[in-house]
């Protein structure tokens, strides 16, 4: 089920990398939000818990540079009002490294805005979507940010598991393609043990 779901989006966002494709390739354009996919029916307290980050790529994200990247947590606590705190827990060398967001619920379910903004400097926006998941095994969320008046935008592939199979793989390479991203964009972070279960 997980598979059909990131289909799916591979399916709705097939316009988008015919645009990409047209543009210069140094400049990837961001996608408007609602040309991004959003998981139907989003359950908040199913999606809740903690997840694996299995796979990364964006504007920012590059191969060459963050090839060593290790495989790190981020884990969401739901609030009654429907915000998440959001826990990231990273390996940084020789430590592991915690830092703790909120996100607001946006005015669709499945979709947030990060709370207390002012805190972090050059950000105007940054909104998560999630644009599948079958809330047991993988997520796909979508990320973009205007930061000192640029936009761009990041695809994260979350798995319950540390597990990623070469067809859950290949599908987010196919999906990350979609958006106008290049294999230099995407990462897929070192599995380990360090700070996973601290």
């Amino acid at each position: 089920m997980a598979l059909g779901l990131l289909w799916l989006g591979l399916v709705l966002l097939g316009t988008l990398q015919t645009q990409a494709q047209d543009s210069t390739p140094n400049l990837i354009p961001t996608p408007p939000l609602h040309r991004v996919p959003l998981q139907p029916d989003f359950q908040n307290e199913l999606f809740q818990g903690k997840w694996y980050v299995l796979g990364l790529a964006g504007k920012e994200i590059h191969k060459e540079k963050h090839s060593q990247l290790k495989m790190y947590t981020i884990t969401y606590e739901l609030n009654e009002d429907n915000s998440y705190n959001v826990t990231f827990v990273l390996p940084w060398i020789q430590r592991c490294d915690h830092w703790i967001t909120t996100f607001l619920p946006s005015f669709q379910p499945g979709q947030f805005n990060l709370g207390n903004i002012e805190r972090y400097p050059g950000i105007q926006s940054y909104t998560a979507q999630v644009v599948a998941t079958d809330y047991n095994q993988v997520a796909l969320i979508f990320f973009k940010k205007a930061y000192k008046n640029q936009e761009l935008f990041m695809v994260t592939l979350y798995g319950r598991t540390k597990e990623l199979t070469h067809e859950l793989k290949e599908n987010f390479i196919s999906f990350a393609k979609a958006l106008g991203l290049t294999d230099d964009h995407i990462i897929f972070p070192i599995p380990n043990d360090e700070c996973i279960y601290k």
